[in-house]
């Protein structure tokens, strides 16, 4: 009974997704409220070649809801949506960006993808173990908090010897499933360099390997403690060749891995820059340049090349400042735009003509759902020891290892951690989700007993119009249209309906939207 009640609200209230020429609102607006970057110069020159109309500018509330969950990994308090929208400042999205990028919730939210990539996980088959879990999740975060430049963060990361629980970057040399050379190797190239070993030929990849063939692991008297260290054994120089084919020749007293780094982060590397921003484009737009971003290759070229190269060459001259492209990105109207396209063009999306929707991380989602019942998840992994216990308080975007999950992490698609690849994260719609959704008896007990949503009445006062326009404020950061009141304010007057279960019923509804569902 209850699944065909919220099913007939949420035809009203669901996300519209349509190809329409005219300005839809509250989503759109019809004027664009930033000036036009060079981001957006080599966008539209693209999409002028290829006959794609760009779509409209998104809305005010569009961009706060979107630019929070791109950027913090939160959406925004009904407060600060009010205060956004009443402000007159022609500045204050540029203003609003700065402020993201500057907190503390931007490391917490960014040190999440990290992690991801760099297979933070205590157990089978990464094996980093508790210790080196929290230390190595602890580093990664205050990198990004710090903003260090990415150059010396690739190596710190690859250049690292010592104890997992005191040298937090050596982790990396451990967060592999193999520990000979090659899976290195692949490790190495996928991270830093976006390319998968397995497309290179033998010798290649022999040649590759090479750069990682003196690192040895040693157990120590303390519980799960290891030291990465350069084996001494070897007493010969190494010949060795590197990915653009240049010979070297590495004394026996200097490590490999320092003479593959020096030509890495090197400013011409055709790998290493090009890399990362294509990445950051791909976490901000929804696809990469080069698309899946950890697949470069010939045979996959950039969408976009001059874009990719403007890219490469800004994070260059500005030091591999990684924060300064995510403000190029975030400031540009190509990620400003509405998610409704204009071209029924296939490679609309390609080319960047609309903003991709698509469905918030399942940390993400946790969050939210736990900052609307007044409580958080608790973890507890007794296995292997020494004890983890997550305190309740703690968001799900800082939970630091991949081993200790739930069913809801697991049912919407958190990524097991095992190859750091980008597409171990599933973000798809699937059946069992929509289940879950619908009939969660803990959703509803959430819901239910939601301390947050008991207020919205107070605060409006019993005012059904009032209520609803709270509702949508807190859930989906806009206000209402007036179809959507009106339609709301049908339901709490249907017979045998309570005020309280009314509110619940369209809080339930709007939950099961792909207005909420989707970053959009």
């Amino acid at each position: 009974m209850r699944m065909k009640k919220v099913l007939l609200i949420i035809s009203v209230l669901s996300l519209q997704k349509i190809l329409s020429p005219e300005v839809i609102a509250p989503y759109e607006t019809d004027i664009w409220p930033i000036p036009e970057t060079e981001i957006d110069r080599f966008v539209l020159a693209q999409l002028n070649r290829k006959g794609i109309e760009p779509t409209n500018p998104c809305s005010d509330e569009v961009f706060i809801r979107r630019v929070y969950l791109d950027v913090i990994g939160t959406k925004p308090e009904p407060e600060e949506v009010k205060k956004f929208l009443d402000d007159k400042n022609t500045d204050k999205r540029k203003i609003l960006i700065d402020q993201l990028l500057n907190s503390d919730i931007f490391a917490d939210y960014w040190s999440l993808k990290w992690c991801d990539i760099l297979r933070v996980k205590a157990e089978f088959p990464i094996n980093l173990w508790p210790n080196a879990v929290q230390a190595y999740h602890n580093w990664i975060r205050d990198a990004i908090k710090e903003n260090i430049p990415y150059d010396r963060f690739a190596r710190e990361l690859l250049t690292s010897s010592g104890s997992n629980f005191r040298v937090p970057p050596v982790n990396f040399y451990r967060a592999v499933q193999g520990r000979d050379p090659l899976s290195i190797a692949s490790a190495v190239a996928l991270t830093f360099m976006g390319t998968r070993l397995e497309n290179w030929d033998e010798k290649k990849k022999k040649n590759m390997a090479v750069f990682f063939s003196r690192i040895a692991y040693k157990k120590t008297d303390e519980w799960k403690e290891e030291i990465v260290y350069l084996n001494p054994a070897y007493s010969e120089e190494i010949i060795a060749v590197l990915p653009d084919g240049k010979r070297v020749k590495i004394p026996q007293d200097t490590d490999p891995r320092i003479v593959f780094t020096d030509w890495l982060i090197k400013d011409d590397n055709p790998y290493f820059a090009k890399n990362i921003v294509n990445r950051i484009w791909s976490w901000l737009i929804g696809r990469g340049i080069i698309d899946p971003p950890d697949d470069i290759r010939q045979d996959n070229p950039p969408s976009n090349p001059e874009l990719l190269e403007y890219l490469e060459k800004e994070l260059i001259k500005n030091h591999y400042d990684l924060k300064h492209i995510y403000r190029l990105i975030l400031n540009s109207r190509t990620y400003q735009q509405s998610f409704i396209p204009k071209s029924s063009h296939p490679d609309a999306e390609r080319y960047f003509a609309y903003y991709p929707v698509r469905r918030l991380e399942a940390e993400v989602l946790l969050d939210i759902f736990c900052k609307i019942g007044g409580a958080g998840e608790e973890y507890v992994s007794p296995i292997p020891e020494p004890f983890t216990f997550i305190p309740r308080y703690q968001r799900n975007i800082l939970l630091a290892d991949g081993s200790i999950t739930n069913s809801f992490l697991e049912l919407f698609g958190r990524p097991s951690r095992d190859t750091g690849l980008e597409s171990e994260r599933n973000n798809k719609i699937t059946y069992g989700q929509q289940m879950y959704l619908l009939n969660s008896s803990e959703l509803w007990r959430k819901i239910r007993s939601s301390a947050v949503l008991r207020r919205i009445p107070v605060l409006s006062k019993n005012n059904p119009e009032e209520t609803i326009r709270n509702i949508y404020l807190l859930l989906l950061s806009r206000y209402p249209v007036d179809q959507e009141i009106e339609k709301g304010k049908a339901y709490f007057q249907k017979q045998g309906i309570s005020f309280k279960d009314a509110v619940d019923d369209i809080v339930w509804a709007i939950i099961n939207s792909k207005e909420f569902l989707y970053r959009h």
